[in-house]
């Protein structure tokens, strides 16, 4: 008795597969390659981690992305800033160099406490008036 369906079906036409026309082409195995994965073979992508769902929207290439902080926010950090050795005081005035932070933009979010002098690439309007309204400096690098 055979032991394997390869060797049960040796010698006859069609191997145990139906008729000689169900074997042809992809469609008796549910397509090539990765067709069906989120249909008929979902269970199996799903289990290896590969399933993808398509793509949404799209993706400027011509798009730079800036690192910005709100004033606010810098004027949180500046005590840790100065004991941190990123930025330096001088009587009241708080002297940060935002590039060294790694920050490229400064915006106009939260209040400002703190007389600073904050040197960035660029600033927002709003950031510049509350920096300099508290008797600070705003120098865009």
């Amino acid at each position: 008795m055979p032991v394997n369906k390869r060797s049960k079906y040796r010698g006859s036409r069609t191997c145990g597969g139906g008729t000689h026309k169900n074997r042809r082409g992809a469609g008796n195995r549910g397509g090539r390659g990765r067709a069906g994965q989120r249909d008929h073979r979902f269970s199996h992508f799903y289990l290896r981690g590969e399933i993808s769902n398509g793509k949404h929207g799209f993706v400027n290439k011509t798009s730079v992305h800036v690192s910005a902080i709100d004033v606010g926010d810098i004027d949180q950090m500046a005590e840790a800033l100065v004991c941190e050795g990123l930025a330096t005081r001088e009587g009241d005035l708080i002297t940060i160099d935002a590039t060294k932070i790694g920050i490229e933009k400064v915006l106009g979010g939260g209040q400002v406490t703190h007389r600073m002098s904050i040197s960035a690439r660029a600033f927002s309007e709003r950031a510049r008036a509350k920096i300099e309204e508290m008797g600070g400096q705003a120098t865009t690098v």
